[in-house]
């Protein structure tokens, strides 16, 4: 399978590509634990349906000392045991803020009070960065069709 377009090798995509690659490399300075930055972007990517973010970041994570049984429950963390309070809501932070059309008011009262319970407002305001970034690159890569499987570790950070 081939992409639509090469996003690697276009100019102009990648011209803003490292822009978006700038903004999502300003958040690793943040508070916001990179375990919970990880598992953020697996579950965007995951109701998004863009394989390649996906496989990218559950590599990264891995990469990273992330355990094998936590990447294998992010799709169904509501029920997983295996993730903190701070985690939980993180997740249903992304999935509210990657659902957004889905909600007439947007993401819900109680699930920013949820998070604001456990991130500052620094962690939070990197936290809704993040979301909006990975919604962004699932979005190019959902687009143009990018292959998933072939990521190798580091390769597009």
């Amino acid at each position: 399978m081939d992409a639509r377009l090469n996003l690697f090798d276009n100019q102009i995509a990648m011209k803003a590509g490292k822009h978006l690659a700038a903004a999502d490399r300003a958040l690793a300075g943040a508070a916001l634990p990179a375990a919970t930055q990880e598992l953020v972007k697996i579950r965007a990517s995951q109701i998004n349906g863009c394989g390649f973010c996906t496989d990218m970041h559950v590599k990264e994570a891995l990469h990273a000392g992330e355990g094998d049984q936590r990447l294998h429950l992010v799709a169904t963390w509501r029920e997983a045991t295996v993730f903190t309070e701070a985690e939980r809501a993180a997740l249903e932070l992304a999935e509210q803020g990657t659902r957004i059309a889905d909600a007439a008011g947007g993401v819900p009262d109680d699930v920013w009070d949820t998070a604001a319970r456990h991130f500052d407002e620094d962690q939070l305001a990197a936290l809704v960065v993040l979301i909006a970034l990975i919604n962004a690159f699932n979005r190019l890569n959902v687009i143009v069709r990018q292959p998933a499987g072939s990521y190798q570790v580091g390769q597009h950070l």
